[in-house]
């Protein structure tokens, strides 16, 4: 049952101004879940191309798919910052502002004057968010800082992948887990401003943002001396966990303790001498004997038709799951119960999308339209001051579009 939709006055952020100058994904999806949660999202983009982002392809309705994906409910202002009337209206846009995201190449933004230190020496109730590859100092600060860069650089594809391929994940991760830090973060220095009414210098880079997930594998190295293999879909650390074949697919098992072996052996295959079996008794044991567990979990599993294995272990407690693909996700059960889809606006018509994943009873995110390039240059404009006159004559110097 979906939640009462609620007033804008009642969304977690609303009156927060953010401003972005923002690109591809680190960035956007942190001010996108600002938006989602009722924050105002001023996003600045140059003229002619925009976000980058914009272009990867032509997916929805001739419109780009990470780009609907990452900007709904944003604001765009469209604008050239080498010029110095575009730069002045930019900094007086910052000026009003609770918060200022950027994600542009290092240094980028204080060769246009819109350093941290400089927007909060005037300002010191800003919040300003650096957000880079790397950080702001040691021999890596200057380098390229994609995705896929960062998760090898990491090493997060040598746990990733089959033992014979090293793999990056399908999802941008290291772009990702940088923008929910610098979500997190932004959220706590507005709590913070509220107490001391200062501001903050955030910095969030993808390569800590990574390092971080890597916790367990980090320990595992340190501690232990093993480097964690490429298992597939399976798990360093656990056994039985993986995919097992049944008579008609292929079904997901993961035991995590030494009850849930007993529960599966006894309860769902009904062979209950296993469930004392020194080999497999303990999850130590089972993990040194992992390919006789996974041949006998893997005999076992292939009598059931998937429907019905998928029902068994789901009555006793065992965790499993069958092997979806995106198809599959749009159709499956669980977003439709729960009522998760929704229609956004979008340039090219309505789209649909997917409710955010944080859900407050008391009122709906919002998810307001994805912004055509410039959409709301005027109107951003006119809101800190400027004349319909002075627009114009922006717009034909090719400062705004």
């Amino acid at each position: 049952m979906a939640s009462e939709p609620g007033h804008e006055a009642d969304l977690p952020l609303a009156g927060i101004t953010v401003v972005g100058l923002e690109q591809a994904v680190a960035a956007p999806i942190a001010t996108r879940h600002l938006a989602d949660l009722g924050a105002r999202v001023i996003k600045v983009e140059r003229i002619g191309e925009g976000d980058f982002a914009r272009n990867y392809d032509t997916a929805v309705h001739g419109l780009a798919s990470h780009f609907v994906w990452l900007n709904r409910g944003k604001e765009s202002l469209c604008v050239d910052l080498k010029s110095a009337a575009g730069l002045a209206a930019v900094r007086a846009l910052i000026a009003g502002a609770d918060v200022f995201v950027q994600n542009s190449a290092p240094g980028a933004a204080e060769r246009l004057g819109l350093g941290a230190e400089e927007l909060r020496a005037d300002h010191p109730e800003l919040i300003v968010v650096n957000m880079s590859g790397y950080g702001t100092s040691g021999p890596f600060v200057d380098r390229k800082a994609y995705d896929m860069l960062v998760q090898a650089e990491t090493g997060l594809v040598s746990i990733t992948g089959t033992p014979e391929t090293a793999t990056k994940t399908g999802i941008p991760t290291s772009d990702i887990a940088a923008g929910m830090y610098a979500l997190s973060a932004i959220q706590a220095a507005l709590f913070r401003r509220e107490r001391t009414g200062v501001g903050a210098i955030i910095d969030v880079a993808m390569f800590d943002a990574t390092v971080e997930w890597l916790g367990h594998s980090i320990y595992m190295q340190m501690y232990q001396d093993v480097q964690i293999r490429r298992m597939g879909l399976s798990h360093a650390s656990i056994a039985p966990y993986d995919a097992y074949p049944t008579r008609d697919g292929q079904i997901l098992i993961g035991v995590q303790n030494d009850r849930g072996w007993r529960t599966l052996v006894t309860e769902v295959f009904e062979r209950p001498e296993l469930a004392d079996d020194p080999r497999f008794a303990t999850n130590i044991e089972r993990v040194r004997n992992r390919a006789a567990v996974d041949e006998l979990v893997g005999a076992l599993t292939r009598v059931f038709d998937t429907a019905d294995l998928d029902g068994r272990l789901a009555k006793a407690g065992i965790p499993a799951a069958q092997l979806g693909d995106m198809k599959s996700l749009i159709a499956h059960p669980q977003l439709a119960a729960r009522d998760r889809w929704r229609e956004v606006r979008t340039e090219a018509g309505p789209i649909r999308a997917v409710l955010p994943p944080m859900t407050f009873r008391d009122v709906e995110l919002r998810m307001g339209a994805v912004p055509a390039l410039g959409e709301q240059t005027d109107a951003v404009l006119a809101g800190i001051g400027y004349s319909a006159g002075r627009i114009a004559e922006l717009r034909s110097a090719g400062v705004v579009q």
